[in-house]
């Protein structure tokens, strides 16, 4: 993986489509920790390679 996909930022609605899961869904697994994004304005932003970690199912 490069660098630059490494560091991608994604939105909520990018990260859920990317994980093929719903929005509720995404929430829960971010207020659990099971995915560790940040909070900014009024929505969420991940890292790909954060979703990447999730989707390989190793714990952060």
């Amino acid at each position: 993986m490069s660098m630059t996909e490494e560091k991608t930022v994604m939105t909520t609605q990018e990260a859920c489509r990317y994980l093929r899961i719903s929005r509720p869904t995404y929430m829960k697994y971010l207020y659990s920790g099971r995915i560790k994004g940040t909070k900014a304005g009024r929505g969420w932003k991940v890292l790909k390679s954060e979703l990447d970690r999730f989707l390989k199912g190793e714990n952060g």
